[in-house]
């Protein structure tokens, strides 16, 4: 008996769900950050055992979209609804099922079996049980059934049983993917992904939000990766604001990317970066088209 399925990650922006997908997975596949929308993809990570083949997705966080860019996020998330063999909705402590009611409402009306994690659970102050409890009871009034778990995914409390329960409610079903792979997107999706995750470390406010990363060249040799990749922003003052007085900005961002993908390829990598200006980009559907966002 061999068991596979689709496993989709959704909820609401910054409760932890790409934290969670690559504590699932096993592999660092989401870039995870404290900043809020930072997946902008639904990313799938592959977990593959003798007998079973789990395919988890992580998705944008659930938004009210004010842009073409957030008006993609939100079908990669409401997609995720459509093909869900198992459906993990994920919140925390501190919001509540107010919060983006419209996608909720879609989430109550599924058919598969839903497991609600509530997420960082470490974080609540003083009478612990009593708070879990009295949230335990909100959402269960919301999404009554849904099996609930209360999970730390940070540090890594809970997430075990999750994946247990995963495990046994997957349906019986040969391999959807080859055994050897872990995810289905290619190479130079994790280094727009890695530089991506760079700047949103690196810069505030508005910056890492109008930022989009291309890679232009990636040629692989035995010991080595040349890459060369264009991080286009909105705005010209946003351009120089990347690149930093005499380019030391965007020298760091280069260096930590770099450090990060040889860590990710095994390989030795010669990366270059550079800005490019395409204005409101995040509002062009030939932008979504160019960067990826539009669904198949």
């Amino acid at each position: 008996m061999h068991k596979s399925g689709f496993v989709n990650i959704v909820g609401n922006p910054n409760v932890g769900k790409s934290t969670l997908m690559n504590l699932l997975v096993g592999e660092r596949i989401s870039i995870a950050t404290f900043k809020a929308q930072t997946t902008r993809h639904r990313i799938m990570g592959i977990l593959n055992t003798e007998d079973m083949q789990i395919c988890f997705s992580d998705t944008p966080g659930v938004l009210k979209p004010n842009y073409k860019l957030q008006e993609q996020m939100l079908q990669f998330s409401e997609s995720a609804l459509q093909d869900a063999d198992v459906l993990l909705y994920v919140t925390d402590m501190v919001e509540t099922p107010d919060k983006n009611a419209d996608f909720l409402q879609k989430v109550q009306h599924m058919q598969v079996p839903i497991l609600l994690l509530i997420n960082k659970i470490d974080l609540t102050e003083g009478n612990t049980n009593a708070a879990l409890a009295a949230k335990v009871e909100q959402w269960h009034e919301v999404l009554p059934k849904a099996e609930i778990y209360p999970i730390s995914a940070l540090h890594k409390f809970g997430v075990e049983q999750v994946l247990s329960r995963i495990k046994e409610l997957l349906p019986e079903s040969p391999a959807y993917f080859d055994k050897d792979a872990w995810t289905d997107k290619p190479a130079r999706f994790f280094v727009t992904e890695i530089i991506r995750e760079k700047i949103l470390l690196y810069y505030d406010k508005e910056i890492p939000y109008s930022v989009e990363v291309a890679v232009e060249k990636f040629k692989e040799s035995r010991d080595i990766i040349h890459i060369e990749a264009v991080i286009y922003v909105e705005r010209d003052s946003q351009k120089g604001i990347i690149i930093g007085h005499q380019g030391v900005a965007l020298k760091r961002v280069s260096t930590e990317a770099r450090k990060e993908l040889e860590r990710f390829f095994d390989k030795k990598i010669f990366l270059q970066c550079f800005v490019k200006v395409d204005k409101d980009w995040r509002s062009s559907d030939r932008a979504m088209k160019q960067f990826g966002y539009n669904l198949e």
